[in-house]
């Protein structure tokens, strides 16, 4: 008997996490001078919010940089989940937990790099949020399934 075939949502979002993966490994682990073009994004924001708002720019930046983190790892929770769409969302959350650490453990080794502890809770948060916005959505699909076969039946 042949296995059962992979739906196609899921070999997507397999394929999709290999170039994801990619990238997040480049941003995380060039030196920061050539990571800092593609993530400077973060210090733009918090420089104008600085300057308009009158938030202590080193204040600003510990923010934006920490949602920038959250909003790095968002797709890798997404793209777990519906990678493997039988998988517990604790063991797609320890694997993001796991992927941060790994990440803040080789920055250790890297001169131009600081890793961080807040780092770790960042990233895995968008683990978090990336997974549960999946299952949400499956959630609100299946509820609204349901709703529209009980409004045939009716």
């Amino acid at each position: 008997m042949p296995a059962p075939r992979t739906p196609t949502v899921a070999m997507l979002a397999r394929t999709l996490l290999v170039p994801y993966v990619l990238g997040v490994a480049l941003i995380v682990w060039l030196p920061a001078s050539i990571a800092g073009r593609v993530t400077g994004l973060a210090f733009r924001i918090a420089r104008f919010v600085s300057e308009n708002f009158g938030i202590a720019l080193s204040t600003s930046y510990t923010v934006f940089e920490f949602l920038a983190n959250i909003a790095l790892f968002v797709p890798f929770g997404l793209l777990l989940a519906a990678a493997w769409p039988r998988t517990s969302p604790w063991l797609i959350i320890l694997i993001g937990y796991a992927t941060s650490a790994t990440i803040e453990l080789v920055q250790t080794l890297l001169p131009s790099r600081v890793p961080t502890i807040s780092d770790v809770v960042a990233n895995t948060l968008g683990t978090v949020i990336g997974c549960l916005a999946l299952h949400a959505v499956l959630q609100m699909s299946h509820a609204g399934r349901r709703l529209r076969a009980s409004t045939v039946e009716a």
